[in-house]
């Protein structure tokens, strides 16, 4: 019997070299008879200005400020930041003292953090903008990452988008987050330093090597250009989760050239409209990119990429939930990952 076809059929566990951490694989779960339910309902296009948004050009924001009158990117301090550069300092007294201990810590944190809107446009999303304007995008990206990486308090920049009511957006207009911290954050600090034990251990990029080894098998590459590719981790939590990955090694986003930042743009608008084709919805996800914490250390273990994760599991309105032995045990997911990328990379690249 063909490896693939036992993974196919019997429960597994899959290894995550990213987080050194373990996934549960319960592929014949897929035989229950709700599995493969779709929802037909499209997308309604909406308004190209909202005058109740916050976001949109020329609206006031509840802080009182105005938006300007942007014609493509626009970026702003949050007007309720998570993080403060210019926050007190947590006092010495009584409070601290009583937790001052090894198993309990209290420590500041110092930061910044950003919105970004991708375009005047209130009714798109990343999937419906063309190349141009999503680079743009992407060149802002890179100078965001420069500029709050070069502050001396910030050590480590998270672009991030939630895309959807599903994921706890509340906006619509296309933006993203940019919160950039004094400490390396929990999820990029364990990829760094798997990344750096497997340099150690191995010589080469950990993501390099596991690039090439998909490429040669193409079982779960969604698509592809000369610069990236996207696919359906061997590991995937998620139902229908995406890994974009650089083809050459490079560690930050500013470290991308021209083409390559073209070709980031393209392949965005070309896994994103897969994934609204997958269930005819303007389909909800968590976006982020990885990349090297802006430290001033040399960082060569480090691959620039993004995570896609998406909840949706098998219409626009059954969603994958966290509970049970997930919550208490490790992740645990019915489809695998070969059968969703082979979904993915069926679906037209044009919306249907």
């Amino acid at each position: 019997m063909a490896m693939n076809e036992v993974l196919n059929k019997r429960p597994h566990r899959r290894y995550n070299p990213l987080r050194k951490s373990w996934l549960l694989v319960s592929p014949q779960r897929t035989q229950r008879p709700w599995q493969g339910e779709t929802d037909t309902s499209k997308p309604v296009a909406g308004a190209v200005h909202d005058p109740n948004c916050y976001l949109c050009p020329g609206n006031t924001r509840t802080s009182g400020v105005v938006n300007p009158d942007y014609k493509n990117v626009y970026s702003f301090t949050n007007d309720f930041p998570a993080l403060r550069l210019d926050g007190d300092p947590i006092p010495a007294g009584p409070v601290t003292d009583s937790i001052a201990s090894r198993l309990m810590k209290v420590e500041p944190e110092a930061g910044t953090a950003k919105v970004l809107c991708f375009h005047p446009n209130h009714s798109l999303s990343l999937s419906y903008m063309t190349v141009p304007d999503l680079k743009l995008v992407v060149d802002a990206w890179a100078d965001e990452t420069t500029e709050l990486g070069a502050m001396p308090e910030i050590n480590y920049v998270q672009i991030f988008e939630n895309r959807g009511a599903m994921m706890g957006s509340s906006l619509p207009h296309p933006h993203c987050q940019i919160w950039a911290t004094e400490h390396v954050p929990d999820e990029p600090a364990l990829e760094g330093e798997a990344q750096l034990e497997y340099l150690k251990e191995y010589g080469t990029c950990l993501l390099c090597d596991y690039l090439a080894e998909e490429l040669k098998l193409d079982e779960r590459v969604v698509c592809q250009n000369d610069s990236f590719a996207a696919v359906v981790p061997f590991w995937a939590v998620w139902p229908f989760e995406t890994l974009i990955l650089s083809k050459t090694h490079a560690g930050t986003m500013p470290e991308l050239s021209d083409k390559q930042r073209t070709d980031l743009a393209d392949l965005l608008i070309r896994l994103t409209t897969r994934y609204d084709n997958l269930f005819n919805t303007s389909f909800p996800y968590t976006m982020g990119f990885h990349q090297a914490p802006t430290d001033g250390a040399k960082h060569d273990e480090w691959h620039f990429h993004a995570h896609f994760y998406p909840p949706l599991l098998r219409s626009a309105q059954i969603k994958k939930f966290m509970v049970g032995f997930e919550l208490l045990g490790m992740p645990q997911r019915d489809i695998t990952p070969e059968s969703a990328a082979e979904r993915l990379r069926a679906l037209p690249e044009v919306h249907v």
